[in-house]
């Protein structure tokens, strides 16, 4: 048995939540759909490039919460998974979580999106061990801000390592599945580092190590 880890975005669905979810939002009237996705979109290229600063795109995306309680903002992220996240699930990605599943492995997700959307579209996946950015609350409402370490980058890192620790697991054997350049750090650190339709310049390092590309639909 060993732990595999599994990068959300464009790894296990084809496409990006924290995105989704801001176009969710401007249907939803939470936002002026016009900027709002403007903006949204050129925060998302500075992060394809690993020139994101992610403090920033949290800043921005957490906006239209402030003020809104966790329960109403669950409350339409379920149909938001239903609708909008299901359709895009990687048939591949199921068919690998099966396989570790089979073997005995222990399922982590850890993203840099937000918790509560990272968290419901694993429960999809009937995954229930998350590590995302957590969110600050304030009377049962989120304040905007974030709060810990964000799992982006060597974030990623230094929050496995405190969960290994608190769970007593270990990273003998693991795996780690991204698309990112931006999860290098992370993906360096185990074992068996597998890279799915990666981006450039993962897939020039991956090519290099002699890491597995894979290619999901």
């Amino acid at each position: 048995m060993a732990l595999a880890i599994f990068d959300l975005d464009e790894t296990l669905i084809g496409g990006d939540c924290a995105s989704l979810w801001s176009a969710q939002m401007a249907r939803l009237g939470w936002v002026d759909g016009a900027s709002f996705l403007k903006r949204d979109h050129e925060l998302m290229a500075l992060y394809g490039e690993g020139k994101l600063a992610m403090e920033d795109y949290m800043a921005f995306s957490l906006s239209p919460l402030v003020g809104r309680s966790a329960e109403e903002v669950a409350h339409v992220v379920e149909p938001f998974v239903e609708q909008v996240i299901e359709p895009i699930l990687y048939s591949d990605a199921s068919h690998c979580l099966a396989r570790h599943r089979a073997a005995g492995d222990r399922i982590l997700v850890i993203s840099a999106s937000a918790h509560f959307l990272v968290s419901a579209i694993a429960a999809r996946l009937d995954i229930h061990e998350v590590l995302a950015i957590d969110l600050e609350q304030q009377d049962d409402c989120y304040s905007g801000r974030t709060q810990g370490v964000l799992t982006y980058r060597e974030g990623k890192v230094t929050r496995l390592l405190e969960w290994l620790e608190r769970h007593g697991e270990s990273l003998e054997g693991a795996y780690f599945y991204s698309d990112s350049r931006n999860d290098l750090p992370l993906l360096q650190l185990v074992s068996q580092p597998h890279v799915v339709n990666p981006d450039p310049v993962l897939r020039r390092h991956a090519e290099q190590a002699g890491w597995p590309v894979l290619s999901w639909s």
